[in-house]
């Protein structure tokens, strides 16, 4: 008779210190955080360096063999474990019996810029994780080269905001920490003109397309969920852009105004064949 595969103790210090990073300051401390379900770990698994352990019940371990044989291969540990200890390290209310712990990923901003971005999501005071991650999801999609979250920002590691990213997270540069007036001044330095997105912006996005003004290198600048970008962030960017509404909808959330103008942009930069930069000949 073939014995039960042993699972880890609920006690165990590998067990402990996975569930303390819930909290951010802890996650600071150890530069790990919590990725959540089978695409989170698949992914994690896929970025290079980025797992480090996984733990997984034994019915998620047969249903998801690949996910853990990418796991192995890729380094990381795989602890099995009862259905308790999976629910006591996630932060979902129905967890997929899957959970990875991952190194931070951040990229230093200096590094974003030495790679002459064409496209860039800047986040400045966005405090609502589930809204931080969709943003890095949308951007992930239009082709961004990478996201740039400010310090007024929620932390990139927020299991929310891991969640809502659904893997994007492990796909593209991101840069954290960086004050807003760094990250505007030294983006148009590098030549990419720095747009900020806002509903009452003397601009109109499409008549910045018909203009042909958007196929060169961009920066969007997403605010506040609540309040939108303050006068002296949109004072320093090169223009103040709002997403038209035809229809009778007051408004558009965050998210989807950022995945409009986004796609704007990456279409415009196809049409216009990819130039990489404005002061490219």
């Amino acid at each position: 008779m073939v014995a039960p595969p042993e699972l880890i103790s609920p006690r165990s210090a590998r067990v402990l210190a996975a569930r303390r990073l819930a909290k951010r300051n802890f996650r600071g401390k150890e530069r790990l955080f919590l990725a959540e379900g089978p695409q989170a770990v698949r992914e994690a698994a896929a970025h290079p360096d980025a797992l480090v352990e996984a733990f997984a019940t034994v019915e998620a371990a047969e249903r998801y063999a690949d996910i853990i044989g990418e796991a192995r291969a890729a380094g990381a540990r795989v602890h099995l474990a009862d259905e308790q200890v999976i629910e006591d390290i996630s932060t979902t209310v129905t967890p997929q019996g899957l959970v990875g712990v991952c190194r931070f990923l951040d990229t230093p901003f200096e590094r974003v810029l030495a790679a002459r971005p064409r496209l860039v999501a800047v986040l400045a005071h966005v405090r609502d994780p589930g809204n931080a991650g969709t943003v890095l999801r949308c951007a992930d999609a239009a082709g961004a080269d990478a996201v740039v979250l400010t310090d007024a920002s929620v932390d990139l590691y927020n299991p929310k905001a891991v969640r809502a990213s659904v893997g994007s997270l492990f796909h593209l540069p991101v840069a954290v920490g960086v004050p807003v007036e760094q990250a505007v001044s030294a983006l148009r330095e590098t030549g990419v003109r720095v747009l900020a997105a806002d509903g009452a912006g003397e601009h109109d996005l499409d008549a910045e397309l018909d203009a042909g003004t958007m196929g060169g290198p961009t920066a969007w600048v997403f605010g506040n969920e609540a309040w939108g970008l303050p006068e002296e962030t949109r004072a320093l960017t090169d223009a103040v852009v709002r997403v038209p509404i035809h229809g009778k909808a007051e408004s558009l959330n965050l998210a989807t105004a950022a995945a409009v103008c986004l796609y704007a942009s990456a279409r415009a930069q196809r049409a216009a064949g990819g130039c990489r930069s404005v002061t490219e000949s």
